[in-house]
């Protein structure tokens, strides 16, 4: 079904803001973006998702590799005895002996989950492990190669690597490219990068809806 993503601003990196913008999108492709009513002239029959913020391309996160396979992500019912956040660094390597498949398994599916939750479409890594390499795929995650090891702890949050959207985003929008989507409840770019990635709403994976904030 073809669907028209509006914002009250879409950020298409590498072109100017488009305020009161939209992105169409047919299957898994943009078929067309810009300002709201030229796009749905253009598509009038289309279904529209009216979100809150700013719209983006989804973003990469580079850190993939790290947070999959050595970050720790607790299940919610261990929240009382390992928090909430992620478990990297030396308590992950104290708690890596406790950990069969099964919980492993469950940490790489709930990290990709929340890498949906800040609005990540692309992981950089070179996943060898089959395990991980089956849930990476299963999630719909574009694979990229890794850009080198990243300096510090990992984040699930994108742009404190990238810093800003240009360098924290897969490539601009454009017509005929994936439709790789993301949506802040933010005013602005300049809120985007102060308030990051935590203010996701929405994440569009090829055209799906896979993640909404409720």
């Amino acid at each position: 079904m073809l669907t028209v993503h509006a914002a009250p601003l879409v950020l298409p990196v590498g072109a100017a803001a488009v305020p009161g913008g939209a992105v169409a999108v047919d299957g898994d492709r943009i078929v067309a973006f810009g300002p709201y009513d030229r796009v749905m002239d253009a598509h009038p029959a289309a279904r529209v998702r009216r979100w809150p913020g700013v719209l983006t391309p989804g973003l990469c996160q580079p850190d993939g590799l790290p947070l999959l396979t050595r970050c720790y992500h607790p299940d919610p019912r261990e929240a009382d005895e390992l928090g909430e956040q992620p478990i990297t660094g030396e308590e992950f390597e104290r708690l890596a002996g406790q950990l069969d498949e099964r919980r492993r398994g469950g940490s790489v599916r709930r990290g990709l989950q929340r890498m949906l939750r800040h609005g990540t479409t692309h992981v950089a890594g070179a996943f060898a492990g089959p395990a991980v390499r089956t849930a990476v795929h299963r999630s719909g995650l574009t694979v990229v190669p890794p850009g080198g090891a990243p300096a510090g702890e990992p984040d699930l949050d994108p742009f404190v690597r990238g810093r800003d959207l240009a360098g924290s985003a897969h490539g601009p929008l454009a017509v005929g490219g994936r439709a790789d989507l993301a949506v802040f409840d933010v005013p602005d770019e300049a809120a985007l990068r102060a308030a990051g990635a935590r203010t996701c709403v929405a994440t569009v994976l090829g055209g799906r809806l896979v993640y909404r904030r409720r």
